[in-house]
């Protein structure tokens, strides 16, 4: 994906520059040319190209956070029966 990118970038600079080197062109139509033809179009198909990826991180993400999340619980869930399963096993002294 990254060469289609890096090819069209370059012809949109040679057309860039041809732009700038006409004799009826201009540096300012150069200048749109690159921004309108090259920047804009390319930072848009790979933002659309890049979506599957930043789901797929979002999800993998989630679950990791969910999988910690109930390690802590678990793990909070079986301390506090550490603490009270001795004082529940503990019986009185009777005098």
């Amino acid at each position: 994906m990254y060469l289609v990118v890096i090819a069209w970038i370059y012809v949109v600079l040679m057309m860039s520059v041809a732009e700038a080197t006409n004799s009826n062109g201009t540096i300012l139509g150069a200048v749109f040319t690159f921004v309108l033809y090259g920047l804009g179009p390319v930072a848009l198909v790979v933002y659309l190209m890049g979506a599957p990826a930043r789901s797929k991180a979002l999800k993998k993400r989630a679950a990791q956070e969910f999988l910690q999340q109930t390690a802590d619980a678990e793990a909070a869930r079986e301390k506090n029966e550490e603490i009270q399963t001795p004082a529940a096993q503990a019986t009185p002294k009777n005098p």
